[in-house]
């Protein structure tokens, strides 16, 4: 590691809700410049984990603590103070786009920078010049910039997701957090948004936490895996441990017939 201290951290982290704990316990930092597949069983508790780093869900109160860029974000149940800011620091890539449907793409990129300009000129679409030069240039980045003027929800979902990338973009975000990215496109769309999740990663250093349905694609674009299972991490490792009996302990005995057929 080039940093003596890692850019997440996560403590003794549980969350439930009601009589299920989707997170139980869960402990480990994120590097600065890393590629992180988060794989496990529907139900395992990924998307509460990317919810929690960025704050979007509320960690049970208790020993657990969470920290984002050397501040304390969540404590004791709470979000800290410092949760406000830090979050324009966290891009966060949803698996249905979050895209305001009746706005046009480049309205939505530019929403990025919200979190630097005043809320009224957002809302009047009076967008600064850098503001509306670094939509221009992200969209361009991913691809859509000849679909700038139209209104998402007449876009592929690939569009869109490129979209809500280039939007984190327009943010400013030092970490992206992608829950099932993939998960709604189809297999080119889904390679081109991870190969565009892994250009940003190499090119321009941004760590990279993306959950994963297709093992495949952890295989193919990530660096390192952590699998949850039960709300708790089962591995924690370089992509080059995720081997068969790995993935059989984390899925169960049916994942060796898929491994078969991938092979």
């Amino acid at each position: 590691m080039t940093t003596a201290a890692p850019l997440l951290v996560l403590r003794e982290v549980a969350k439930t809700f009601g009589q299920r704990a989707a997170l139980s316990g869960v402990s480990l930092d994120v590097w600065p410049g890393e590629m992180i597949a988060l794989i496990g069983p529907s139900g395992s508790g990924k998307s509460t984990l990317l919810r929690a780093l960025s704050g979007l869900s509320v960690i049970d109160p208790g020993p657990g603590e969470i920290h984002a860029f050397g501040d304390l974000v969540q404590a004791r149940g709470r979000l800290t103070e410092r949760m406000r800011l830090t979050r324009a620091r966290i891009g966060f890539i949803f698996q249905q786009f979050n895209l305001v449907g009746r706005l046009n793409l480049y309205t939505n990129v530019a929403l990025g920078a919200l979190g630097r300009i005043p809320f009224w000129r957002g809302l009047l679409g009076l967008w600064p010049p850098e503001t509306r030069v670094a939509a221009m240039t992200a969209l361009a980045r991913v691809g859509v910039a000849e679909q700038a003027g139209q209104r998402a929800a007449t876009l592929s979902g690939g569009q869109q997701q490129r979209g809500a990338i280039a939007r984190a973009l327009v943010q400013g975000a030092g970490v992206i957090l992608a829950d099932e990215p993939v998960a709604s496109l189809d297999p080119v769309q889904a390679q081109r948004v991870m190969e565009i999740l892994r250009e940003l990663n190499r090119g321009d250093g941004l760590t990279v936490l993306v959950s994963l349905h297709h093992v495949d694609y952890a295989l193919r674009y990530c660096d390192r895996v952590i699998a949850l299972k039960d709300g708790r991490i089962a591995h924690d490792g370089p992509i080059s441990g995720l081997d068969r009996e790995a993935l059989v302990d984390i899925y169960g005995p049916e994942f060796s017939d898929v491994w078969e057929s991938q092979a």
